[in-house]
């Protein structure tokens, strides 16, 4: 099961590193041809244009060969065998906010083609994000700022008694207290 686990990762790896490679010059033509076709009179484009462009594809090519690189997997050359699957490319975390990051750039590049150079204040989702993130994650919970709680929580914690507990220990007690031989009840000793 671990061999046909690491052969599903190597798969998504590979077809993910084929994307980010030819991604990196996708968005850059289409870009040009979207500029050439809707915005002619805006060619060759202006110096605030090239800058935001290559302002914005340098982090996107820094990521984007930095997931080829921890993404590209490792195979025999004589056998083809599988040596390394390399990391998961589809796990949460740092990972997927480097997709993010490179996926909103490319749709810049793309929009900005076709609608103008206005196009890039979409490419301030990526700082609001990090702002929300670090508040949600570090400021808030530091300065108990009770902003982003949901009602679940706080009802959740209003409840006392021995009714208060999850969903499964409720399950339980109720299938205890009509016999069920599935449930074990068990009495501690002091």
């Amino acid at each position: 099961m671990a061999n046909a686990s690491a052969k599903r990762i190597a798969n998504q790896n590979e077809t993910t590193v084929k994307i980010l490679r030819i991604g990196m010059f996708i968005p850059t033509l289409l870009s040009f041809l979207l500029r050439f076709i809707f915005h002619s009179s805006s060619l060759p484009p202006s110096k605030s244009s090239l800058f935001l462009y290559t302002f914005t594809f340098f982090p996107a090519f820094f990521l984007s060969n930095y997931l080829v690189k921890i993404g590209t997997t490792r195979r025999d050359p004589i056998s083809g065998t599988l040596i390394s699957y390399g990391e998961d490319l589809s796990q949460p975390g740092v990972t997927e906010w480097c997709f993010d990051i490179v996926y909103v750039t490319w749709a810049c590049q793309v929009g900005s083609g076709a609608f103008g150079d206005w196009f890039w204040w979409f490419y301030m989702v990526i700082p609001l994000y990090a702002v929300f993130k670090v508040w949600t994650s570090f400021i808030g919970p530091a300065f108990g700022s009770s902003l982003f709680s949901s009602n679940s929580q706080e009802n959740g914690s209003t409840e006392e008694g021995p009714t208060a507990g999850s969903k499964r220990q409720e399950k339980l007690r109720k299938r205890s207290e009509r016999g069920d031989p599935r449930v074990k009840t068990q009495t501690l000793r002091r």
